[in-house]
């Protein structure tokens, strides 16, 4: 079964049991159109959405679109001891960029991969996606949007959209606003999880290129684009909302065994994100002049006059993903995972080391 919910609705078994209360819900439901929920409109885009969703369903997928929960058929007979992995997060301010420019399909795609990434980084492949739009307003045309950019990213990664909730808030968010949350559930057998524990000094460090910001330092970009540079969204906008890369597809045709650790290169960069995966005692040496830092994080730099160490702690600054590999190994990884040698792993308290 498929959710879709929408805040605000009546139930029809009401007004089958009475006559008189179907005028008075037409009555309240105007009302109710008036304080700023159209609850009609949330149910006719709940019915224009079916082909985009059903795009992503396989048979593990049961039940019809528009229950009050999502129903996956779970098969893991392949797997000796399946381990289920969740994560949940949202796009941040790079809203605000959709919003400047009115394109909104983009950042649907940037949710879907970038928890995606997240269960990536232990192994797991995605099972199934489920999403929250909260909005001022609900506007047909971007909520199509932005059905059309989660199911793209979900029929990408292998990856059921299964339900979401969409609430209009008229007092919550300023006008022609919206905010989104996503969840997703994955798996990985316990026996092939990555979880960085055979990690040692000798090891090499690998960066997987990023495209850009992915979803991550918005606000500080925005504000010196957009503040301090007085520049037009319109001029800059197409860098600011390449979609954050999915690399659970290039990670997955390693395999298990290759790969003693991996992180995620998101809100933190690499200084805070690649320690989630070290020992206690291992540090991992960066060399940041190994890779060419992408052209809008030298402008955000320089124009913004930022410290060259609070770069990498706010941004990705060109790496996306990163993987520690054994030494024998790093030369077969480096080109299964079309990556580059960004630095080593020595002796140390679990930190991230800049050589800048």
């Amino acid at each position: 079964m498929v959710t879709r919910g929408t805040c605000g609705h009546h139930r029809v078994e009401d007004s089958l049991r009475d006559p008189s209360h179907s005028l008075r819900m037409t009555k309240q439901r105007k009302a109710y159109a008036r304080a700023g929920v159209d609850v009609d409109l949330g149910n006719r885009l709940k019915r224009r959405i079916q082909t985009l969703v059903r795009q992503t369903h396989g048979p593990q997928v049961l039940g019809k679109i528009g229950g009050f929960g999502g129903l996956f058929r779970a098969n893991f007979r392949s797997m000796r001891d399946p381990i289920l992995v969740s994560s949940i997060d949202s796009v941040g301010t790079k809203l605000k960029i959709a919003f400047a420019l009115d394109r909104h399909d983009t950042v649907g795609a940037d949710m879907v991969n970038h928890c995606v990434n997240d269960i990536a980084v232990v192994g797991a492949r995605p099972l199934f996606f489920l999403d929250y739009i909260g909005c001022e307003k609900l506007e047909p045309r971007v909520f199509d949007q932005l059905l059309r950019g989660f199911s793209r990213a979900c029929r990408a990664a292998g990856c059921a959209l299964i339900g979401g909730e969409t609430a209009q808030l008229p007092d919550m968010y300023r006008e022609d606003e919206y905010d989104l949350a996503g969840c997703i559930v994955g798996v990985v057998d316990r026996a092939k999880m990555i979880d960085g524990s055979t990690i040692k000094p000798g090891d090499v460090v690998l960066g997987l290129p990023s495209n850009g910001l992915h979803t991550n330092g918005y606000s500080l970009a925005r504000k010196v684009l957009f503040e301090k540079m007085r520049l037009n969204p319109k001029t800059i906008g197409k860098e600011l909302l390449r979609i954050h890369k999915n690399y659970q597809p290039l990670l997955a045709k390693v395999g298990h065994g290759l790969i003693k650790g991996l992180a995620h290169i998101t809100g933190g960069g690499l200084v805070d994100n690649v320690p989630r995966v070290l020992p206690k005692n291992c540090d991992a040496v960066i060399e940041t002049k190994s890779w060419r830092v992408p052209r809008i994080f030298q402008i955000i730099q320089q124009y913004g006059d930022v410290d060259p160490a609070e770069m990498y702690q706010v941004f990705n600054m060109g790496i996306g993903m990163v993987a520690v590999v054994s030494e024998r190994d790093a030369p077969r990884a480096m080109s299964m995972l079309e990556a580059r040698r960004i630095g080593r792993i020595e002796r140390g308290k679990g930190k991230t080391r800049l050589k800048l």
